[in-house]
């Protein structure tokens, strides 16, 4: 049996993942989805919490016929440690599927075996890209996968981000109240 090893943020879980999962799910048994910078939420570059994420993944490959295994990582900051930082959260595994530099020479430099799957429409899909995108009210539905847009919809990704990315100091926003009854900052 092959148990293959693919870590990203997902932040969000998109369309260009699902792809690469799909793929993957053709070349193992089993899939371990490492969910990287687990420790990072509630910020502009990472505003889902790991939970958020182990649930967009796991609704958006129900369907995927592979078993899979949704791991939060939290990061050591400690490059040289990582890969046994990794090791010890996860199930173990034979290969690793990555694009990242880093992450392909750590596992490689570990003597674990790293195969590149091409990137699916990269430039689109991106969480980056993405993100922008619901900030701008821009189209971005179309980039994620149905039970994303659902667990987005469900935990109001979409306003968390354009509220944890306002500008303090914008008087627009004083004395405005959330659903919480509180104001943005706090009272």
């Amino acid at each position: 049996m092959t148990r293959a090893l693919y870590i990203g943020r997902f932040q969000p879980y998109h369309n260009g993942h699902q792809a690469v999962l799909s793929w993957i799910a053709t070349q193992c048994d089993e899939i371990v989805i490492g969910v990287g910078s687990a420790q990072l939420s509630h910020e502009p570059d990472n505003p889902f919490t790991a939970g958020e994420r182990v649930l967009m993944i796991t609704r958006a490959l129900e369907s995927l016929g592979t078993p899979i295994y949704v791991i939060p990582i939290e990061d050591i900051m400690r490059n040289a440690l990582w890969v046994a930082h990794v090791r010890s959260m996860s199930p173990p595994f034979d290969r690793v599927y990555s694009g990242n530099p880093l992450v392909m020479r750590l596992f490689s430099e570990a003597m674990i075996e790293v195969e590149t799957p091409a990137l699916y429409e990269r430039q689109v899909l991106s969480g980056t890209e993405i993100r922008r995108r619901m900030l701008e009210g821009e189209d971005w539905k179309d980039l994620v996968p149905g039970a994303v847009v659902e667990v987005l919809q469900e935990i109001d990704g979409v306003g968390r981000m354009k509220q944890i990315t306002r500008n303090d100091c914008d008087p627009s926003d004083y004395g405005k109240k959330s659903e919480s009854g509180r104001n943005h900052h706090g009272f």
